[in-house]
């Protein structure tokens, strides 16, 4: 039987607002993007996109050409609002969850609200959260049912569902990736289910909105723990005059051993941030998952300690410092510590410093300044005696030995010394 045409209105088109808009209009959705950013609006209305992401741009193309995607900076009615705005954490030392963008597109949902509708959380956040969206559309519309909070029907649905994707991979894992969906009542998850069933081929579990927000956390946060003992190892084979990479590659011949690879810290805005969800709820408990985001964050700090002792010891070297994308092939610098790393480094050796990053245009704001130049990998083989390999981007684990051999060499994700 053919499915209904839906109206759909997603709020934030950014790394995963845009490519879940795109994916429901290939779906059949009339689907309504809403941004602050005049930018982000004007982008995605010509039919092009301001992310990188494999396949995206010709599926925005093809959607807002087909008349199933638009975008602008007003909220209107629909059937169906996916919330999917930032959920950044304080950088004072508490790291408490900032919930306020989740909170300000509730406003702005409540007052076009209809009985019927159906509104899903997206955003990464603390538990509790999809609760308190709950509640500010109680307050701004006492004339609809909420549910959990009425004895009769409810006149909306109102749930939670994280995404699980891959940057690269964003469009194929949106579709195949299992979904854990949660309801403030399960009448609510039923309405979410039935929704996401029209583009997710992966199964859909549905569970209580507190579950599913605290199912997402555990799943970063338990890839934080596991990349911290990578790192804890790596520095502690520094200190111990050990190849690190030797040392897991061994270790992993274990049956039942998988110790995974170190870097220079993690980024992004999922690992980096959602264990501080977890231990801002239960700071007394949660201190293994404390630990190792203590742990992940000295990594960066470790590492910039020995790029600078290099630099120190190679008083006129310029120093190129390869990538500033917080993992491989994408263009997302949240959270970076490649970025920290370098902005750090030019802002004590300025001039000396060179940045190459093939996913970047112009430096970012964290250079504004610091006289570091942004240029490509073969200017950098020419001109830079230290390469800092702060990221594995494709384009760095093509460059063979004859051609770095001369250069001093830290290479922080073991790409080069593996080979």
């Amino acid at each position: 039987m053919k499915k209904t045409t839906l109206n759909a209105s997603v709020i934030g088109l950014g790394y995963i607002g845009l490519p879940t808009s795109a994916v429901m209009a290939r779906a059949g959705c009339k689907v309504h993007g809403v941004d602050v950013s005049a930018h982000v609006v004007d982008t995605i209305n010509r039919g092009e996109v301001h992310i990188e992401e494999v396949d995206l741009d010709g599926l925005v193309q093809a959607v807002v050409k087909d008349g199933f995607l638009k975008a602008s900076l007003d909220v209107e009615p629909a059937d169906v609002f996916v919330i999917a705005v930032p959920t950044p954490f304080s950088h004072d030392g508490k790291h408490t969850p900032d919930i306020s963008y989740i909170l300000e597109a509730a406003e702005k949902v409540s007052s076009v609200l209809k009985k019927g509708d159906c509104v899903i959380l997206e955003s990464t956040s603390p538990v509790g959260t999809t609760e308190k969206m709950r509640d500010v559309f109680a307050k701004n519309r006492p004339d609809l049912a909420m549910p959990g909070l009425s004895e009769s029907t409810p006149d909306i649905s109102i749930a939670y569902c994280p995404e699980r994707v891959l940057p690269g991979k964003i469009l194929e894992e949106l579709i195949h990736n299992d979904r854990s969906i949660g309801g403030i009542t399960p009448r609510c998850a039923r309405k979410a289910l039935a929704f996401y069933k029209r583009f997710v081929k992966g199964e859909c579990v549905v569970t209580d909105a507190r579950s599913a927000e605290m199912t997402k956390l555990v799943e970063n946060a338990f890839r934080d723990v596991n990349i911290a003992f990578a790192n804890e190892l790596s520095m502690i084979a520094d200190v111990q005059g050990l190849d690190v990479w030797e040392v897991i590659r061994l270790a992993n011949r274990h049956p039942r051993v998988n110790v995974l690879q170190p870097g220079p810290g993690v980024g992004g805005h999922c690992i980096a941030v959602d264990p501080w969800f977890i231990v801002h709820g239960a700071p007394d408990e949660a201190k293994i998952i404390r630990q190792a985001r203590e742990t992940n964050d000295s990594k960066t700090h470790h590492v910039l300690a020995r790029a600078k002792a290099l630099a120190d010891e190679h008083s006129d070297a310029k120093i190129g410092c390869l990538g500033l994308a917080f993992k491989a092939n994408i263009d997302d610098f949240r959270e970076s510590p490649a970025l920290e790393i370098a902005a750090n480094l030019a802002r004590e050796y300025g001039s000396r410093v060179r940045v190459i990053e093939p996913y970047a245009d112009d430096l970012p704001d964290e250079f504004a300044g610091t006289g570091a130049e942004l240029i490509d990998i073969d200017t950098a083989l020419e001109e830079c005696e230290i390469l800092l390999l702060l990221v594995d981007h494709d384009v760095f684990k093509a460059i063979p030995l004859e051609e770095r051999g001369d250069k001093v060499v830290y290479d922080t994700r073991g790409v080069w010394s593996q080979r």
